[in-house]
């Protein structure tokens, strides 16, 4: 099979011919129909995630059908049109039996523990978990962006950070993650301000539902108080920045909530006292389990929400080394999908 293969952290990917993989007992194997570009693939490239090694597909926001089933799966069979999410919980541990697969301590993640979706074929573990059964009227590209994105600020915005009508949310950063929390967020009746530095990304937001949009600068926290009377109810870090954490904590008012959903790798400095002081919360949110997929499922079925809006590209296999080294520079505005 064809997938982009790295074979030095940070150096360019190139799309080679690879063996194509077996399923394991309990897992299965995808064809993929479409994948997500996302900046995790991007840490992985450049060597954050202690789990990769060498040489590595990326790739963790995928959808297709399943071309072959391993021993012992039961309920699945070749042909059906599936996704999942990117955290492969492995179903029995004490988690699992909680219903906390996202935090499950035996998880895979395809394109971080093992090869990925940025390939024509992918394999997955414990498919009795993990498998999501697809609609028949959603499509491949949309369901490929609901794995990582759109499914994890679901997450985040609906059951960890307990959006409520009317509340002031502040998202900060609109990349794939920050523009689904910001239609997410506007769908339940929040109002939204959506912070980045890129104009397109802020137009994108106010297409999707955001009262508000700032560019960022060194006064984006005061006109964030300015447009709320005071402070945020609840900000979000969808990009994974200090700078970002410093200004949304500062955004928020008193008890208020902050989500942490963009990966920080180099760590953050975090003013304890005012946490204390304003009873301020610091809620991190980490993917949604499949168990919870239908009520999300559900809203895109009745068009409250509507990710395949958020897809403003969709690139081939041989497109994509160069569109994963470009996120060293830029963030795109919007969901870039590979048809592999």
């Amino acid at each position: 099979m064809r997938a982009v293969v790295i074979e030095q952290y940070g150096v360019l990917p190139v799309v080679q011919e690879v063996p194509q993989p077996e399923p394991a007992p309990g897992g299965v194997v995808l064809k993929v129909e479409a994948t997500g570009l996302c900046r995790s693939d991007w840490h992985g490239w450049m060597g954050h995630d202690p789990d990769i090694v060498l040489p590595h597909v990326p790739g963790h926001e995928l959808a297709g059908t399943i071309a072959a089933v391993g021993p012992g799966v039961q309920g699945w069979q070749v042909g059906d049109r599936v996704t999942t999410p990117f955290i492969c919980a492995c179903g029995v541990c004490e988690q699992c039996r909680e219903g906390n697969h996202q935090v499950c301590p035996n998880q895979l993640q395809p394109g971080f523990n093992y090869w990925g979706s940025f390939a024509e074929y992918v394999a997955l573990p414990y498919a009795s978990v993990n498998l999501v059964r697809l609609p028949l009227e959603l499509d491949f590209d949309t369901a490929a962006g609901l794995g990582c994105r759109f499914a994890t600020s679901f997450r985040a915005v609906r059951q960890v950070g307990r959006v409520a009508a009317d509340e002031n949310v502040v998202i900060f950063g609109c990349g794939g993650v920050g523009l689904s929390a910001v239609m997410i967020a506007a769908a339940l009746g929040a109002r939204v301000i959506a912070v980045d530095t890129n104009p397109e990304a802020l137009k994108l937001a106010r297409s999707y539902g955001a009262a508000d949009t700032l560019q960022a600068s060194l006064e984006t926290v005061d006109e964030i108080r300015d447009l709320t009377g005071g402070g945020a109810h609840v900000t979000m870090d969808a990009l994974g920045s200090n700078d970002i954490v410093q200004q949304a904590l500062l955004a928020l008012r008193p008890r208020g909530r902050h989500l942490q959903v963009g990966l920080l790798p180099s760590g953050v400095q975090l003013d304890v006292g005012r946490l204390i002081g304003q009873e301020l919360q610091w809620l991190g949110s980490h993917g949604m389990p499949a168990h919870a997929y239908p009520e999300m499922l559900n809203l895109v079925a009745t068009g409250n929400l509507k990710p395949a809006d958020l897809i403003t590209r969709t690139i081939t296999l041989e497109q994509t080394p160069a569109a994963l080294a470009a996120l060293s520079t830029t963030t795109p505005a919007g969901v870039t999908i590979i048809n592999p």
